[in-house]
């Protein structure tokens, strides 16, 4: 491998455990790009809920998804923003909604087998820290360095509850646990693309942790490899 850029990264874990956060401030440390893989699904089921698209019908999603554009980058100041068919989509993505419907759209193997050939083309060149359910174990089994982070179910629903609260939604705490539970069952029960740690990636606790310090133990991983690369 030459050059700092070709380091690939998989940050996977279940809802709430704050691999988006932790995955988007490691890659800005180390000046990788982050690709979030999980707002992927989220932007298929955000466009489906808006055209009125049954959710259980995998032909229609899968035609859905033919037809969208669903672009990850960044802002002018270096943000990362998605784009769905041109349009950016921000905190839309983070709705009850979306949060409701985004396992469900992903369990879909046809579904599942296009986002990856798009992820994997996305990562190609590597130089990037890519976050989801299934990174470390299908979507980039070769990447340099795995993770897993995980978190108590009452600590990921706090961290939810907040961030939705935060966003404007009226939700109530135990109604998050509960959906956040139940989409712990439909990401781990998957037949394909299953929530499940991969046999080589570091586990991370994210329980009693704030985000630096977990940031801070990932790079603690990986300074080292950049260093090498």
């Amino acid at each position: 491998m030459s050059g700092r850029r070709r380091l690939v990264i998989a940050v996977d874990g279940p809802a709430g455990a704050g691999k988006s956060t932790v995955a988007k401030r490691v890659a800005e440390r180390l000046g990788l790009d982050y690709l979030d893989s999980g707002a992927m699904y989220r932007a298929l089921a955000w466009k489906a809920l808006k055209r009125g698209i049954d959710l259980r019908d995998e032909d229609q999603l899968t035609a859905l998804l033919a037809k969208t554009s669903i672009v990850l980058d960044s802002d002018p100041q270096g943000r990362p923003r998605i784009r769905v068919d041109g349009q950016e989509v921000g905190e839309a993505l983070r709705s009850p909604e979306v949060n409701a419907a985004v396992s469900l759209v992903a369990g879909f193997a046809r579904v599942r087998a296009e986002m990856v050939a798009r992820q994997r083309e996305m990562a190609a060149a590597g130089g990037v820290v890519m976050d989801g359910r299934d990174i470390g174990t299908n979507v980039l089994p070769n990447a340099d360095l795995k993770f897993f982070l995980t978190a108590s179910l009452r600590a990921r629903a706090e961290r939810r509850w907040r961030e939705l609260r935060d966003q404007g939604f009226a939700v109530d705490l135990e109604t998050v646990a509960e959906e956040i539970a139940h989409r712990d069952q439909l990401d781990a029960g998957r037949a394909v693309g299953p929530l499940r740690q991969a046999p080589d990636a570091i586990l991370i606790d994210t329980t009693d942790s704030d985000i630096e310090t977990v940031v801070e133990e990932l790079l603690r991983y990986c300074r080292p490899r950049v260093c090498r690369s």
